[in-house]
């Protein structure tokens, strides 16, 4: 399990353990909160060709589907 902070995860870079489309490494280049600062959106996008994807963030939480960094 991966630990995430979540006023850390803006820009944050991930790997993604299968690839899809030849996409494999992401950027989180988005993240909204609401007015608990709980976050509420959070967007990453593609290295490769700049693909975005809205996420629910907890996912990144799984070892077994993101690795943190690039690998």
């Amino acid at each position: 399990m991966n630990r995430i902070s979540p006023k850390a995860l803006l820009h944050s870079k991930w790997t993604k353990t299968t690839v899809v489309n030849k996409e494999r490494h992401f950027v989180v280049t988005e993240i909204e909160f609401n007015e608990d600062k709980k976050i509420i959106r959070a967007v990453i996008q593609a290295v490769i060709n700049h693909a975005e994807y809205e996420i629910d963030w907890r996912e990144l939480k799984d070892g077994n589907l993101w690795l943190i960094g690039w690998q």
